[in-house]
């Protein structure tokens, strides 16, 4: 078992989703060959990695835009027209990152 590291390149590796997979939410076919960098490591079970969003299908990177376009809008919603003055091109725009949580032994460097 590899010691996980923040900032470390890795790969979801692929493999079979189990039963008790699908019971604790933790695998899906759909993250198999996901790259990306682990962010937090909160044990082996639990690591946060943010994945590059080059690396998606299509399916997933269109259900991400339209879900930072929703948190966009929302949060121009909650805010007064005094207060989105204050604001920036890019704070306005903002991009929200793809984070997974996943288990270290369903992760690979790479190199």
């Amino acid at each position: 078992m590899p010691n996980w590291k923040e900032g470390e390149r890795v790969r979801v590796i692929t493999r079979d989703v189990t039963e008790e997979d699908r019971k604790g939410n933790r695998y899906f076919d759909h993250m198999a060959g996901l790259t990306g960098t682990i962010q937090n490591i909160y044990g082996n079970d639990e690591i946060a990695i943010k994945i590059d969003s080059d690396c998606m299908n299509a399916v997933s990177r269109d259900v991400h835009k339209v879900s930072v376009d929703r948190m966009r809008q929302k949060f121009l919603d909650n805010i007064s027209e005094e207060q989105k003055k204050h604001l920036t091109p890019e704070e306005l725009n903002f991009s929200a990152n793809y984070v997974l949580l996943l288990r270290g032994d369903d992760l690979e460097l790479v190199k």
